[in-house]
């Protein structure tokens, strides 16, 4: 038989407030919400620790850091996806929409080749195999600066758990990398590019957008029609820019870089979501709009982790202080952006919601995640 998990006399984090109050969980959901600080028989005393749904993400880089954790080093596959899962559920993340690139570049300065499929089915193994402490998700980010898009997509289907599609475009000039001489030290820092190397780079993706650009941008958004998935731009600079990705049927719009771009999202219904480690560094390291900036402004809508796990929480409570709102500041990282990938079952302590749900304090103004539940198992 199932016994009942109830948090008690905690604070709990609702859509719109927070209050002392219980959670009961029976099974893989949430059975029942009350307020008051009693603590009945059997149930665990949280001494006012907070009580939230699990953080979900929608757009992290964390699992290729661990298959690549040093430059020319490729770890084994199970063993990194493993660590990446892990990871995550200790940073109290319960729903991950792991960030796949599609499209390669096979030739030229700077060669890759592709990668998603494969490591997908590595993924999608261990999820058979009930290996897996969180649910996970594809988030294939479609690189229109490329050779083998098309080909790339066309290596998944519906059965994928291919939750967004994102349309990426790092032609250099232009969105992330407007100024060039940022993106030159970028390249140069992370790659040791000389400066031939980077000339040439730079030449090749321009020919390469001026070559693909339009019919890859094209096939990306019937792929994702074809999978069923949310469709995102990307680094959206220009109003002109954002009318584009509204005409595409794009909802969601991942780190625009201006104010103008923001507004523009804003005003066409497209959620904005910026990076966690934005609002905790207080600005773009592309020196781009700062997203606590456009907090400010409300034009603020979700928060991603990007390249730190650990990131998610502590920006959520950060928010939370910018805005004098914790509530607020926590639905960035649960209800938003579960909406916004159209995942209905979680993101909010309900009735009948699914058992996601994580308890931390605070310790020197940083959030400790003490447990973490997916389905009602704890997992951290």
């Amino acid at each position: 038989m199932t016994e009942d998990l109830i948090l008690a006399n905690a604070t709990l984090v609702l859509p719109n407030e927070t209050v002392t109050g219980t959670v009961r969980i029976v099974g893989e959901a949430i059975a029942e919400i009350d307020t008051g600080n009693r603590v009945p028989a059997g149930a665990i005393d949280c001494e006012g620790d907070y009580v939230s749904p699990g953080l979900v993400e929608l757009h992290t880089d964390n699992l290729e850091r661990h298959i690549q954790p040093r430059p020319q080093v490729n770890w084994p596959h199970a063993a990194a996806i493993l660590a990446h899962d892990a990871e995550l559920a200790g940073a109290g993340i319960t729903t991950v929409f792991d960030a796949m690139r599609v499209g390669s570049i096979p030739s030229g300065a700077r060669r890759y080749g592709k990668y998603a499929r494969g490591l997908s089915q590595e993924l999608w193994d261990l999820r058979e195999q009930d290996a897996l402490k969180i649910s996970h998700f594809l988030h294939l980010r479609a690189e229109v600066c490329s050779e083998t898009l098309v080909e790339e997509l066309s290596e998944f289907g519906p059965e994928d758990r291919v939750g967004i599609v994102s349309i990426m475009d790092h032609t250099p000039g232009q969105r992330q990398f407007r100024d060039m001489g940022k993106l030159e030290t970028f390249l140069k820092g992370k790659y040791a590019m000389d400066d031939d190397t980077f000339f040439q780079h730079v030449a090749q993706l321009k020919g390469l957008r001026d070559r693909n650009g339009a019919l890859h941008e094209v096939e990306a958004v019937k792929a994702a029609r074809r999978f069923g998935a949310v469709l995102a731009s990307h680094d959206d600079t220009t109003e002109d820019q954002v009318k584009v990705s509204a005409g595409h049927g794009i909802r969601l719009a991942e780190f625009p870089t201006t104010v103008e771009a923001a507004r523009a999202c804003h005003e066409n219904d497209i959620q904005i979501m910026m990076g966690a480690p934005n609002i905790i560094r207080g600005g773009s390291h592309s020196g781009n709009v700062a997203a606590h900036e456009l907090a400010q402004l409300g034009y603020l809508d979700i928060l991603s982790s990007d390249y730190v796990p650990s990131a998610l929480l502590l920006s959520a409570v950060r928010l939370g202080e910018i805005w004098g709102d914790m509530a607020r500041g926590m639905k960035t990282v649960t209800l938003a952006p579960a909406r916004a990938a159209g995942l209905e079952e979680r993101g909010e302590l309900r009735a009948g919601a699914r058992a996601d749900v994580i308890r931390f304090r605070m310790r020197a103004g940083v959030p400790v995640p003490s447990s973490v539940w997916v389905r009602g198992r704890r997992v951290a």
